[in-house]
């Protein structure tokens, strides 16, 4: 009979990891909202600096692959669905950065799965990688609004390269801590 219904020690145990699955997307999607108001425009770009990214990096980077994939998605349908948790006074600029936060949280989550997490090292180059999805998502969508692929890495890669590299380096600091608080550490 347990092959056709599980035991019900078996349904208590889903029904935990499906509770704290959605807690921490949830949770995450809101961290990720909450980081898009500390936002700024800079006068020659129509895409804001956000706290955004790192968010994103920190969120993939505790989640993983698949539950930071999908707060991303959720975080997206919030938005679309009229919350606010977009950056004030986005404009169709940034959804490229929106999907690319996406990809990113992939990638970051499936490296930090596989330990890239464990030394500065790795850990600097998976935020790296997840910073350049970011970017190549961004900047592909912004080069339809700004006359090309050029000028869009003049408007939305360079001037957010110091900060973007602050915020990363934020984000590697904080994910023991974060380890912590979720009582968790792959491997």
């Amino acid at each position: 009979m347990q092959a056709v219904w599980p035991a019900q020690s078996e349904q208590q145990n889903f029904a935990a990891w499906a509770f704290r699955s959605l807690a921490l997307a949830f949770g995450f999607s809101l961290l990720i909202g909450v980081c898009a108001h500390v936002s700024f425009f800079l006068p020659f770009t129509p895409v804001p600096i956000t706290l955004q990214t790192f968010a994103v990096l920190l969120t993939a980077a505790l989640l993983g692959s698949r539950l930071g994939t999908a707060t991303l998605s959720l975080y997206i349908v919030e938005g679309v669905a009229g919350l606010p948790v977009f950056a004030p006074g986005k404009g169709p600029f940034a959804d490229g950065y929106l999907a690319g936060f996406v990809a990113a949280a992939w990638v970051v989550g499936l490296l930090a799965e596989r330990r890239w997490d464990r030394n500065p090292l790795g850990m600097a180059a998976m935020m790296a990688i997840g910073s350049a999805i970011i970017y190549l998502f961004g900047v592909i969508w912004l080069s339809f609004f700004v006359g090309g692929l050029g000028h869009a890495v003049k408007l939305g890669i360079i001037p957010f390269l110091p900060g973007d590299a602050a915020k990363a380096v934020l984000a590697a600091l904080l994910l023991p801590i974060g380890w912590k608080l979720l009582g968790t550490r792959r491997g």
